[in-house]
């Protein structure tokens, strides 16, 4: 990654809808500009899509570190009235809502972001704002919304009913979620039509902690400040407990400290997906007791494993066939298993130097997975420059479709699994609103400040936006098919009584329904922004 870096140049535009000169711009070696542009789009496609499998592999590992920091709990000492004994008890740190919006929200979107600020950087001291960034989050906002719908409705079984519990908390969450591109439009027409001041950027971040305090006035049911509904039927337990029957009873407690802590090191076949969603258990909210001697001996063991743990992680990264693999009976699955292991390996092997995630609670693992997000996300800016440049398709088309979808896979994969494993659909559907609320406020915010506080000070001018006008067409198509997405889980909800699951036709005809409103937001945005209509 640091030869991209050294040997890249800035990009120039050199495409255009209709017609395009030859791109002279190349990734990694000159020579590239030999090759025929249809070719080099191709390649350059497929290096896309190879990171995105890349991004989805080190996601894996963030979701991990960010579990166990949310995990972690403080010690409270009280004196029982009755006894007057000290009664010791762990609680956690984390709000349920607030780890919803912040440490979900914003690990889901952390691909989508660290593009957009990437992008942001490399287009300091320039007077108009990069269109990567901001037709990203527009199209990752779309995805998340419908084709995240799409997969969620279908999850549960055949027959099950998957309601929201907390619609106070939602309804605070949509609300946002559906102000944030009103605000959009408003500061790109309304306000300062086709550029973007300081004020406006600065107020569009503030607006993101805003969203965290009211959020949380609503779970905490503060008055004056928070909707007068009830949570209604919260289960005690938000994820039932998954029975791990690959161990044996006999293992002693050093046994299975390493086994579980090895499994977080492994990142094949169905362990690859995350359970992120654990932090809604409510076992984990507080210990009633002093941890018996058990858990100490545990963690001692944890401790003395942690490089065991480490050292699994590389061995593991250029493991092409495991264990489950091996007891698969067709030969052709075991192949197309073991190539899709090697494929991965590259990645699992540049990512196994990621501190194991029990280390400092996971906040090291957390910090490391970050910055390796960020080197996928500028080599991801690179390719799609480059993509434009050979073949003449507008960035923001790009953006709206490949980028989108491929930074959203993370979405993707948090929504199906809460919408699986959980008792509820609070968090599949509250990790949809709650990106889309962060895809603008820290998302398109962030960026936009760097670049506003860059030129207010070097030029004493605002940030201009090249395309506002498809920019905010693309945002009113959005509000509209936005507005018939939520009208029908409201519909779903009053007539199935769920918004995910119920009769398996319903089901799937919602799920085609979601799928035909993002093909509209696609096709006409595509089209608005590329100057055909």
């Amino acid at each position: 990654m640091a030869s991209i870096l050294n040997q890249t140049q800035e990009l120039q535009e050199a495409s255009k809808v209709l017609g395009h000169v030859r791109c002279e711009n190349f990734f990694i070696f000159p020579g590239e500009n030999t090759l025929s542009d249809g070719l080099r789009g191709v390649l350059y496609f497929l290096g896309l899509a190879y990171c995105f499998i890349g991004l989805s592999a080190i996601t894996a590992r963030f979701f991990k570190s960010m579990e166990n920091v949310v995990k972690h709990s403080r010690k409270v000492v009280a004196v029982d009235p009755i006894t007057k004994a000290e009664v010791i008890t762990y609680k956690k740190v984390w709000n349920f809502t607030i780890a919803d919006i912040s440490l979900l929200a914003f690990g889901t979107s952390f691909p989508q972001i660290s593009l957009a600020t990437i992008d942001a950087i490399r287009n300091i001291g320039e007077r108009y704002a990069g269109g990567l960034g901001p037709g990203t989050l527009v199209g990752s906002a779309a995805f998340d919304l419908f084709p995240i719908h799409a997969v969620c409705v279908v999850v549960p079984k055949a027959g099950e009913l998957k309601k929201i519990s907390d619609l106070g908390v939602w309804l605070v969450e949509l609300v946002w979620s559906f102000w944030a591109y009103i605000w959009l439009y408003i500061i790109l027409e309304v306000w300062s039509p086709n550029v973007i001041t300081l004020v406006e950027a600065l107020l569009t971040v503030l607006q993101y902690g805003l969203l965290l305090v009211h959020a949380y006035a609503q779970d905490k049911r503060w008055p004056y400040l928070s909707l007068p509904m009830s949570r209604g039927d919260r289960p005690e337990e938000w994820v039932p407990e998954e029975i791990d029957t690959s161990k044996d009873e006999n293992d002693n407690d050093v046994h299975d400290v390493y086994s579980d802590a090895a499994q977080e090191a492994v990142e094949s076949g169905s362990r690859n997906i995350v359970d992120i969603f654990s932090i809604h258990s409510a076992n984990n909210n507080t210990v009633a007791d002093t941890p018996p001697d058990s858990a100490t001996k545990k963690g001692k063991a944890k401790n003395s494993t942690v490089f065991g743990i480490w050292k699994h992680q590389f061995v593991d990264a250029i493991t092409l066939e495991t264990s489950e693999s091996k007891k698969v009976d067709s030969i052709y699955l075991r192949i197309a298993k073991s190539f899709w292991q090697l494929l991965l390996a590259p990645w699992k092997l540049l990512f196994a130097f990621v501190p194991p995630c029990n280390i400092a609670h996971g906040w090291i693992a957390f910090i490391c997975s970050l910055l390796f997000i960020s080197g996928v996300a500028f080599v991801v800016t690179r390719l799609t420059d480059l993509i434009s440049c050979v073949t003449g398709i507008n960035p923001y088309v790009i953006a709206f479709t490949a980028l989108a979808g491929g930074t959203s896979w993370p979405d993707l994969v948090a929504s199906k699994i809460a919408a699986e494993r959980q008792l509820t659909a609070d968090s599949a559907i509250a990790n949809i609103t709650c990106s889309n609320s962060v895809n603008i406020y820290v998302g398109i915010g962030v960026p936009w400040l760097i670049n506003t506080v860059y030129n207010y000070f070097a030029y004493r001018e605002p940030l201009y936006i090249e395309n506002a006008k498809g920019l905010s067409f693309s945002l009113l198509i959005f509000f509209a098919t936005s507005v018939g997405c939520i009208v029908v889980l409201v519909l779903r909800r009053l007539i199935i009584g769920a918004e995910l699951g119920g009769p398996r036709l319903w089901a799937w005809l919602t799920s085609a329904y979601f799928m035909m409103l993002w093909v509209v937001f696609v096709v006409l945005s595509s089209l608005k922004v590329s100057g055909i209509i």
